[in-house]
């Protein structure tokens, strides 16, 4: 297999990020803004705001010095342009393995060291987890959430299509 799994795997974050924050802007401020029926902290806007202010701050973490990183919290309007942004962003390195960003440990404001794969990983997982909350409370709310799996995924770019019969 030729292709570049981890371009793949952030092609599909990206698309996921994109609609679950359409989904989401169908609806109320008040479905916005009920607390979650379950263990999930946070309503929809939290949530979403969250997720795309972290994943802002993944890609600050790989490309800015300590001294530059600015976290963000964007608004509900805003989220769109930024997980486009941001997503753009960490694709571009995905797509790039020999960029500086992804040579070298990496220090954390906390003081930490970590490998920059870490946090490519970690963009992911909290991306996918978020989302799962989301559609959670969509589903609690009398909505059909949209699919974001890797088949609908698949689906959507053609990956994964019906064989000859």
């Amino acid at each position: 297999m030729a292709e570049n799994i981890l371009v793949r795997l952030f092609e599909h974050n990206n698309w996921a990020n994109q609609h679950i924050i359409q989904a989401c802007s169908e609806l109320t401020e008040e479905q916005l803004d009920t607390p979650p029926q379950s263990v999930t902290k946070g309503t929809i806007r939290e949530t979403l705001t969250h997720l795309v202010g972290a994943q802002h701050n993944y890609l600050s973490l790989l490309t800015l010095p300590p001294e530059e990183r600015i976290r963000i919290t964007p608004e509900f309007t805003e989220l769109l342009e930024v997980a486009r942004l941001s997503g753009d962003g960490l694709l571009a390195l995905a797509r790039d393995p020999n960029s500086d960003a992804l040579r070298e440990p990496l220090r954390t404001r906390d003081n930490y060291l970590v490998e920059p794969w870490v946090i490519m990983l970690q963009a992911i997982n909290h991306a996918t987890e978020h989302r799962e909350q989301i559609n959670s409370m969509l589903s609690a709310l009398g909505f059909t959430p949209p699919d974001l799996d890797g088949w609908s995924f698949g689906e959507a770019t053609s990956a994964l299509v019906p064989g000859p019969k």
